[in-house]
This record gives C-alpha cells, structure tokens and sequence, in this order.
C-alpha cells in the first residue's frame, strides 16, 4: 500500500508536527551551540522562526497549497530570529516556491521542492560554510533527486532522505574543527534533521497504524489494536531518549576536559567511569 501523494491537509499536519518536535528539541539544540558563536540559541531561534509559522498556518481555514505555502514562507521569513532562523526561514521560502504550484506533492515535485530549498538557502548567506545546516540541506536534495529516479513511494523516498540527512550530519565534525573539538554535530544541522523526524513522524505513524488494524482487524479485539498503536507510537518516539543519552555522555566529556588537572586524583577517576558506564 504504497504513498504517492502528500495533499495539502497532510502538508499542514506534517509542518506543525515538525515545528513541534523542534519546540520539544530546543534545549538539546542549543547545547549543541558552539559555530559559528557558542552562544546556546540556535535551537531557540529555530523553534522560534517555525512556530511563527506554525501560528500562520493554524490561523488558516481551508487552505489551498498556495495559502498555505504563503502561511509557512512568509510566516517562518517575519519570525526568523537569529542566523539559524534565517537560513531555516530561507529554506522553508525556496521548499514553499518548489509546491505552491501543485495540488498535490509527489516524488518528483517534493525533490523539485527540496533542490530550491537548498538553492535559496546557499544564495541568501555570503559566504556559505561547509558543516553546517547548509550541508545537510544540500545532502537532502542531492539525495532527493537520486530517489526519484528510483521510486514514487513516499513512505520509501522520505525515511531513505531522513536516514541521509543523518549521515551527513554526523561528517559535520569532519568539516569544521571547532565541532570535532567539541564533539558535537552542527546545532543547525541537528535542528533541522529534528523539523524532519517530526514532520515525518506524521504521515508515518498514520499509515502504519491503518496498515496494522488492517492486518489484524479479524484476528484482534479494538483494545488489542490500540495497544499496538501505543507501542507503535513509542517505537516511532525512541529518537528523543536517545538524544538524552547522547546529550548526558558529551557533558561528561566536557566534564571530563574541563576537570582534567584532577584526572589523575583516585578519588575522581571511579566517579567518572561509573557515569560513563550507565
């Protein structure tokens, strides 16, 4: 039962569910923060660009992909804040340029979209820098493009785009030294990788649950298939306990640096080894 189509309904669903999971990311992001200045924002301003766009597109009644590409463009370009918000905002604006002339979005028109996202964001900033959220936004539309060719599946295209975006994400340190000295991945890069699992999350979990009652609707009782749908909405949410767990171990090894006169202290070094060890 294969997804050719995003509709305009699924698109607004998909939009708030991704600036909801970066809301609910933000903090983690912005520990991430150290380029180009560690100043700790960059999840904040990117959570605070895509909910004023967020705000635009719930405020619509009905909207046509035109509306609503004007809500997410225009909305996400008046709340940019920061230089994260605006290099996500010119992303949403060159996304927005690639749909707003379609009814509905396939394979083909969602790598168009994807390429002119990419496009729009590496004009607008003077002196792009490999490493960064730029990288990862053209990893997704080179990768976009050489899916399409391939399949018009969306529930293939999308999760294979998403596990690229991660791959090139986690090269970032490779690219920019401060980020290996840090070791961390780009903060931008994880933000929008974020807006990503959460926008996929939507269309996701809706078909794999109607897939499942499907399947089981002679052979289970209602209860039986709610139960599965919990699960399966946990499974689909196990990315945030391991962002947690990654979070805790790079503070120990800041930690760790930062407390390294001490290191060689007997009473410090079990303390150490029993946190990393959890």
């Amino acid at each position: 039962m294969a997804t050719k189509i995003i509709n305009v309904e699924m698109l607004g669903k998909m939009f708030l569910a991704g600036a909801s999971n970066i809301e609910a990311k933000k903090e983690f992001i912005n520990e991430l923060n150290v380029f180009p200045v560690p100043d700790g924002d960059t999840g904040t301003n990117m959570s605070l660009t895509i909910m004023a766009a967020a705000k635009e597109v719930t405020a619509l009644s009905n909207p046509d992909m035109v509306s609503l590409a004007k809500a997410i463009s225009s909305g996400s370009l008046r709340g940019a804040r920061g230089n994260s918000g605006v290099i996500l905002s010119q992303l949403f604006r060159g996304f927005t340029k690639g749909i707003k002339e379609h009814k509905e979005i396939d394979v083909i028109v969602l790598a168009n979209a994807l390429v002119k996202a990419k496009e729009t964001a590496y004009k607008a900033v003077m002196k792009p820098k490999e490493g960064t959220i730029l990288t990862v936004a053209k990893g997704i539309a080179d990768k976009g493009l050489e899916l399409a060719e391939e399949t018009d599946d969306l529930e293939v295209f999308i999760p294979k785009v998403l596990e690229h975006a991660e791959a090139v994400l986690e090269k970032t340190p490779e690219m920019l030294p401060v980020l290996k000295e840090a070791g961390v991945v780009d903060s931008g890069g994880q933000g929008l990788l974020e807006v990503l699992k959460g926008a996929l999350r939507e269309p996701m979990t809706h078909s794999l649950e109607k897939r499942l009652i499907i399947q089981r609707s002679n052979q289970a009782p209602a209860q039986e298939l709610q139960k599965s749908a919990r699960n399966l909405r946990q499974r689909l949410n196990s990315d945030i306990v391991q962002s947690l767990l990654f979070l805790q171990r790079r503070n120990l090894r800041k930690r760790m640096r930062r407390d390294s006169r001490h290191f060689w202290n007997p009473l410090v070094i079990p303390s150490y080894v029993s946190q990393m060890m959890k």
